[in-house]
């Protein structure tokens, strides 16, 4: 009677094992369509948003690069270019006697001659014949007895200056958001391209070392110079 039963069991249990492979085949098959379906997806959304942060990458790039090599820049300064020239205005309207409407006088004199709409933001005797227009980087040296000019200052570097100015969010408070969007869209692109390509040289192969190289570079760098 035992051994009955005993066989009754084990026939059951052999008749349900294709039903169970089945079903886990089954689950196996779902999962890995469901990953074909949405892998596509991942892909088409990493690549434009690729895109669009394609501008904004390039200007954050070449920004860090230029302030990560400060000292290499001339005068320290990725953002402007230092420059001195030397001009002649000729004859500049003589003394009078009153100071203050003498300097406004030949100050008035200069730009006109220069071309300069700006106006000065200060103008003051330096010596004997010699006054000084200042502004915003810029500052004109003039001797007024002979006309000599000696035009210092400083000139934005092109596409640097607006990119430091941006990276270093220096502008209007909306910036902010943009630059939020920016490193919210690096994180996607980062996290979705974990999920880009399956197999070997996806995450679960080549890619999880590749990470791992990734995360130890800034890890070993603080360890190792003795961190912050």
């Amino acid at each position: 009677m035992v051994d009955a039963r005993a066989e009754a069991a084990i026939e059951a249990d052999e008749r349900a094992a294709p039903a169970e492979k089945a079903s886990a085949g089954r689950g196996a098959k779902t999962a890995k369509s469901a990953a074909a379906t949405v892998r596509p997806w991942v892909r088409a959304i990493h690549r434009d948003i690729g895109y669009v942060a394609v501008g904004l990458t390039v200007v954050y790039a070449v920004s860090g690069l230029a302030v990560n090599h400060l000292t290499d820049w001339k005068d320290g300064d990725a953002s402007f270019v230092s420059y001195s020239i030397e001009r002649q205005v000729g004859a500049l309207p003589a003394p009078t006697g009153d100071d203050a409407a003498d300097d406004r006088a030949v100050a008035a004199a200069v730009l006109a001659k220069l071309g300069i709409r700006e106006a000065p933001r200060e103008t003051y005797r330096v010596g004997e014949g010699l006054l000084d227009l200042t502004f915003d980087k810029r500052t004109l040296h003039v001797e007024t007895k002979t006309g000599r000019v000696v035009d210092e200052g400083q000139r934005a570097r092109f596409f640097l200056r607006a990119a430091n100015w941006l990276h270093l969010n220096r502008g209007k408070k909306a910036w902010t958001y943009a630059a939020d969007a920016y490193a919210a869209a690096l994180l996607f692109l980062a996290f979705s391209g974990l999920f880009t390509i399956p197999g070997r040289k996806g995450l679960f192969g080549r890619g999880s070392v590749l990470v791992g190289v990734g995360v130890a570079l800034p890890v070993a760098y603080v360890v190792l110079s003795g961190g912050p």
